[in-house]
């Protein structure tokens, strides 16, 4: 168990601290959104909440962890354009030839990066909120089929070639 979370590579994306309004005062707690990938096609996010910021980035990793998702991708490039949504956020995800790098900002990067994807093109549409941005992000990557699920969804039958 030790040696697979040690191969995980974990970027924290974004750090707020939240106030609340009580009747002695305030009191301070913190969110933290945290990336965990494998960089071999598995990636998840997690958000953590805790009075203590290293609190806050250790639950975000557990539950990153626990929910990571397995990604279709071909020569570290994805096999087609996908737009993901969540909330007002969008992202377009576009393939790209071997040698181009990641072209995305720093929400997207870290995903793609924590995925194991090294060639691509990324847009941000819409919301910029970190969140929103990531969890776009996280919905385009769900919805990449490759070339076998798409021919079983229309009927035919090919051979896959690994």
């Amino acid at each position: 168990m030790t040696n697979q979370k040690s191969k995980l590579k974990e970027v924290v994306v974004s750090i707020n601290r939240v106030t609340k309004v009580v009747k002695g005062g305030k009191r301070f707690s913190f969110s933290a959104l945290v990336v965990v990938g494998d960089q071999a096609g598995k990636v998840g996010c997690g958000l953590g909440k805790a009075k203590e910021v290293q609190a806050a980035i250790h639950k975000g990793s557990v539950y990153a962890t626990k929910h990571m998702l397995c990604i279709n991708f071909i020569n570290h490039t994805i096999p087609h354009n996908v737009i993901g949504i969540a909330g007002a956020g969008k992202v377009l995800l576009k393939p790209a030839k071997p040698g181009t790098g990641v072209i995305a900002g720093e929400k997207v990067r870290a995903v793609l990066e924590a995925a194991g994807i090294k060639d691509i093109l990324t847009k941000s549409l819409g919301s910029s909120n970190p969140f929103n941005v990531i969890y776009a992000t996280m919905n385009a990557l769900l919805n990449l089929r490759s070339k076998s699920e798409v021919s079983k969804i229309r009927g035919k039958e090919i051979e896959e070639i690994c």
